[in-house]
């Protein structure tokens, strides 16, 4: 009996721990995704930031956009070489997404001048939408979405070499719409894939985390202003 006594206490104890275990890990869990949203949420009002400072100097920004792009390019390099630098990595998050709403300014000037300031507002509240579907759809789905990284990888390849290849030799809008469409629903998908990676903790910070979520709605917002001003193109 005295060997039954101890083995149900042994057995309570490690239930116990295991229980204490869990509910310290959901609550890491949880903190660390407030965090996550917390620093996308300032990256967009920083991305916002970066857009009024462009639209008060738009002419400025029209001339030199291709310097703001390589520095865009180059604050998103230093983000990904700060990762494991806590402070320095939130102050590049936040520059990297200040320059990226003055790199986006012409594009949402043209829009507005074409098709309307409502349009912008449209674009975004889809881009709004779109991104609330697709991350309840990671949260909620079943299916292993980390199988399909390679194949987000591969196909995000495809659609910045084929941006690249229009750009410089064949300037087409017929394909460009047909980019900023494959691009719309790539980064779609990965809004689904990378919440259920931040909601299983495959992220290391919440900056890393932030900037995945954050390019994903940066990328469908400015496809569908693309899609936008190319239909409203003369």
């Amino acid at each position: 009996m005295g060997l039954y006594d101890r083995n149900y206490t042994n057995d309570t104890s490690s239930i116990d721990a295991t229980t204490e275990y869990a509910a310290a890990q959901d609550s890491a869990l949880v903190k660390f995704v407030k965090l996550t949203y917390i620093f996308f949420g300032a990256s967009l009002f920083f991305a916002f930031v970066g857009a009024v400072i462009g639209f008060y100097n738009l002419q400025l920004v029209y001339e030199n956009r291709m310097i703001l792009f390589v520095a865009e390019i180059a604050a998103l390099f230093g983000l990904m070489f700060s990762r494991s630098k806590p402070g320095l990595n939130i102050a590049m998050l936040f520059i990297f997404t200040t320059l990226t709403g003055l790199v986006a300014t012409p594009l949402v000037a043209m829009v507005a001048a074409k098709a309307g300031a409502g349009a912008v507002v449209m674009a975004f509240a889809m881009t709004t939408i779109i991104f609330g579907v697709m991350s309840i759809f990671g949260i909620r789905t079943r299916k292993d979405l980390a199988s399909m990284g390679k194949m987000l990888f591969i196909a995000l390849i495809v659609v910045i070499a084929c941006s690249v290849i229009n750009l410089f030799f064949l300037e087409s809008s017929m394909f460009q719409v047909l980019i900023s469409s494959a691009t719309a629903i790539l980064f779609s998908i990965y809004v689904a894939y990378d919440t259920q990676n931040i909601i299983r903790g495959l992220y290391t910070s919440p900056v890393d985390a932030a900037i995945s979520l954050y390019l994903d709605f940066y990328n469908i917002f400015m496809s569908l202003l693309s899609l936008i001003g190319l239909s409203s193109k003369d």
